[in-house]
């Protein structure tokens, strides 16, 4: 088996192909380890967060949102984009919570974080546990459609093991807080 010494790959040029609202496309010439070139096309994104809400009873705050590019509704966890670069996460993602569900917390986890295409974007979402709950108001943004509902936490892990959950911060931030909580343990 090939072991290299420096995995590193150093940027020769870049070139902004796209500058849109969220996402950012470059392609970039890049010099291997090898000393050869060769190019990279990447997305940049200020990055999000991604928050698992449990209520007292052990139910999870879901959301179920259609999402333009797979046409079709699917379930996922509360969520959002950060506002600027120099927003905390924990502060975006007191606001994402609030404004999607309507719902502040008491308690907030940190539970890593997670990069959902590192091959080719730069998108980084930081992912909470939220205990504690109670209500706030909602104010979902103009453009934004969704549906909350309540779902045993147990119900939810079910569903992210059996692929009915397909959404990758989802999966990841459940798993997480599911092992947190003691509902899976590590071995």
């Amino acid at each position: 088996m090939i072991e290299f010494e420096n995995l590193e790959e150093k940027q020769i040029s870049t070139k902004e192909i796209y500058d849109g609202y969220i996402l950012h496309v470059a392609v970039d010439e890049v010099e291997l380890p090898n000393g050869n070139r060769s190019s990279r096309e990447y997305v940049t994104h200020l990055g999000a967060v991604g928050i698992v809400p449990v209520t007292d009873d052990g139910e999870v705050i879901i959301e179920h949102q259609f999402r333009y590019p797979l046409h079709r509704v699917i379930t996922e966890i509360p969520a959002g984009k950060l506002d600027s670069a120099s927003e905390a996460p924990l502060d975006a993602a007191k606001r994402e919570l609030l404004e999607e569900t309507g719902i502040e917390a008491d308690e907030w986890i940190d539970l890593g974080e997670y990069h959902p295409a590192a091959a080719y974007c730069s998108e980084k979402l930081t992912l909470y546990l939220a205990r504690g709950l109670h209500a706030g108001d909602q104010k979902l943004d103009r453009d934004e459609f969704l549906n909350i509902e309540k779902v045993p936490m147990q119900d939810v892990i079910d569903d992210v093991l059996s692929g009915k959950i397909t959404d990758g911060k989802t999966v990841c931030a459940v798993l997480r807080a599911a092992v947190h909580l003691g509902y899976l343990v590590k071995k």
